[in-house]
């Protein structure tokens, strides 16, 4: 019989509303494809972890610009910040549209979203949260909404109905903040943040070779 498990998990935890998330996505992706290219062999799972940078924020959120400004201590700053992730994102193949975010949503229902897809299928999320990224950082979409969650579940392959049932209940609501707590008991407090095979932690959103070393170490030190 083949063994199906596989060969490389990287856990990934992450905030759907970070950009710097969705270009550490990208870079990983990256390098996950630079590695199939050198062993056709090796089978790659990641798997979606929540950590809410804003947990306090109200269900319906907040204004954006007030937001930022708030956050990075003025307009300016916000903007001289935000030149730098532009360029970022750019560099990993994605175009932001920044202004067209209107809310600083909470994102705790999308995380919940997030962990019941990964109990679907064969448990790989990773379509729905690139459904989740692109509608919030370049469409503006509002991810704190139930409604758009569960139209945006459906453009990712998921019954949409299904998806609104879900976050109709409470279900996962208590796992996901444990989630959020564990990681910052963990030490974790800027995402992205990967751990590979379990062994190998790498914090930010670093360029395909640096997450390449970081696999080969994790690979490197299993036993046997």
């Amino acid at each position: 019989m083949t063994d199906s498990s596989p060969s490389l998990t990287v856990d990934v935890v992450s905030d759907v509303v970070c950009p710097w998330c969705y270009i550490g996505k990208r870079r990983l992706e990256a390098a996950l494809a630079e590695l199939a290219r050198q062993e056709p062999d090796v089978r790659a799972a990641v798997r979606w972890h929540a950590f809410q940078l804003n947990p306090d924020l109200p269900a319906e959120g907040v204004e954006r610009r007030s937001y930022l400004e708030r956050k990075f201590g003025g307009a300016a700053r916000a903007d001289v910040i935000y030149a730098r992730v532009r360029a970022a994102a750019q560099d990993a193949g994605l175009a932001l549209k920044l202004e067209a975010i209107e809310r600083q949503p909470n994102t705790l229902d999308a995380h919940r979203l997030i962990a019941w897809a990964q109990e679907q299928r064969d448990g790989n999320a990773s379509e729905l949260v690139e459904r989740l990224f692109r509608a919030y950082f370049v469409e503006g979409r509002f991810v704190g909404d139930r409604d758009e969650l569960a139209q945006l579940a459906g453009e990712a392959g998921y019954d949409p109905a299904q998806a609104r049932t879900f976050l109709d209940s409470d279900v996962l609501r208590d796992a996901i903040a444990r989630a959020d707590e564990r990681a910052r008991r963990l030490g974790i407090g800027g995402v992205p943040f990967f751990i590979f095979n379990g062994r190998v932690a790498l914090s930010g959103a670093h360029e395909p070779a640096t997450l390449l070393d970081a696999i080969a170490q994790a690979r490197a030190s299993e036993p046997g």
